[in-house]
């Protein structure tokens, strides 16, 4: 066919030579057309070429190949390709209604129903539009992808040798792609996989060397699982390890709540290990950390910590003017406490009467410029129905608890070490006085 062999002439623009070979400029060859070609010269030394059916290209030398039902070519310099679009090379491959090829900058755009898979990674974009840049010496030294009008990409939640059937899913405005690992996103962007949904106004993630991602403004991270939090900042960062995320950070009038825990502070660190949450972590000087258990017991410091090894509360620790205080009575609303330059507190883990989780306290420590003030029940027949009241200080004091015949823990010993001094009030029982004054009569006070 004289119009295909014209095509062919005009699309092959060079001979083969090294400098075409591997990642150099794409110089394209007609491989198939089954209708014949039509060449046209709208100005002289200007040649335009038309084909259709069944059209195949590729990059001379090069792992590049391109698919569609029929092809526009003008000087070979911009070549738009039409219906059932296809393309791939060493890294993606690539289907869309319309696609357009620029040699000058190597850059391939696709429009309508594009869908792009990454070879090497199992990713895959989906969306209206997409611009496509090759790698090119003297241009770019690594490719470029860009979409906008939402598009979606998806990302195996493991590398391309190992199976996966739950994978995240980011969306936003517009995204760019560098490389096979940089994304950013930019645009009411949201992340999702069955047990995670993250929001934010923009986002940064390297899924290679990097492992690492931001998200930015209104930026939150709620895990959905037997141990679900909710946490949210001004900016949230997290790292990954075989794209897992294990560690999340919090930062800008920060907030987490949690099976167990609610917690505010500038600052808030979430470690998680097998999408289990292990330890949260808290520190910030303009919002002082300040945490609320489910069971009503309060810690705050310059910092603070708590471990929750078996997604169970174990351990946590105030550093710097800790305070913890337990549930509030019932009655006065007020708190029993110890306070220190170090505050450290163990939980049990026990059930309710109907078998549902729940955390006792075990011990209370403070170490430095201890302070301690409790309540305790006294024994008839002098309780009078009201507790005695300890107040304690000493370089540092150990509270030990104990479960009470009403499933709550109350104080069992008190150790007290370094420079002792306090308080103990014990309350005498008022007796009702039958004789004929009808006033109360206090007991005798014991003697001196």
């Amino acid at each position: 066919m004289r119009g295909g062999a014209l095509l062919i002439a005009a699309l092959v623009l060079a001979p083969a030579t090294a400098s075409a070979q591997g990642s150099g400029r794409c110089l394209l060859q007609l491989l198939n057309v089954d209708r014949q070609g039509v060449g046209f010269q709208p100005s002289p030394g200007v040649q335009n070429y038309y084909a259709g059916g069944n059209v195949r290209m590729r990059c001379v030398g090069q792992d590049v190949r391109m698919w569609s039902d029929s092809l526009a070519s003008y000087q070979g310099q911009v070549v738009q390709f039409i219906g059932k679009v296809r393309y791939r090379d060493s890294t993606v491959e690539m289907t869309a209604d319309f696609g357009t090829y620029f040699r000058d900058s190597d850059r391939w755009e696709a429009r309508g129903n594009v869908v792009l898979t990454n070879r090497t990674n199992g990713s895959v974009l989906r969306g209206a539009n997409l611009d496509y840049l090759r790698p090119a010496p003297g241009v770019r030294d690594t490719s470029e992808m860009f979409a906008n009008l939402r598009p979606t990409i998806t990302i195996p939640a493991r590398d391309s040798l190992q199976d996966t059937d739950d994978p995240y899913v980011i969306i936003g405005e517009h995204i760019r792609v560098r490389g096979e690992t940089e994304i950013y996103a930019g645009g009411n962007v949201t992340i999702d996989r069955s047990d995670l949904a993250a929001r934010g106004d923009s986002l940064f993630l390297d899924t290679g060397a990097g492992s690492r991602g931001t998200l930015l403004r209104e930026a939150s991270i709620r895990r959905t699982a037997a141990d679900s939090f909710d946490l949210k900042g001004g900016q949230i960062d997290f790292t990954l390890e075989r794209r897992e995320v294990t560690y999340v950070l919090a930062q800008g009038d920060s907030h987490l709540t949690a099976t167990e825990l609610d917690l505010l502070a500038d600052t808030i660190g979430v470690a998680v290990q097998a999408r289990k949450v292990e330890q949260v972590t808290a520190w910030g000087d303009s919002l002082r950390p300040r945490a609320h258990s489910a069971e009503g017991f309060e810690v705050t410091g310059d910092s603070v910590a708590f471990d929750t090894p078996g997604q169970r509360l174990r351990e946590a620790r105030a550093f710097g003017n800790g305070w913890m205080g337990a549930a509030p009575d019932s009655t006065t609303g007020e708190r029993d406490f110890v306070a220190g330059d170090t505050v450290t507190v163990t939980f049990l883990a026990s059930e309710d009467s109907t078998g549902a989780p729940r955390t006792l306290l075990d011990s209370l420590q403070a170490r430095g410029n201890a302070i301690a003030l409790y309540r305790m029940a006294q024994p008839p027949p002098n309780d009078g129905g009201r507790l005695a009241i300890v107040y304690t200080r000493a370089r540092r004091i150990l509270i030990t608890m104990k479960v009470g015949p009403d499933g709550q823990s109350t104080v069992d010993a008190v150790h007290s070490v370094g420079d002792v001094d306090g308080v103990h009030l014990q309350p005498t029982a008022i007796v009702a006085d039958t004789s004929a004054t009808g006033r109360a009569i206090r007991p005798p006070r014991p003697p001196r």
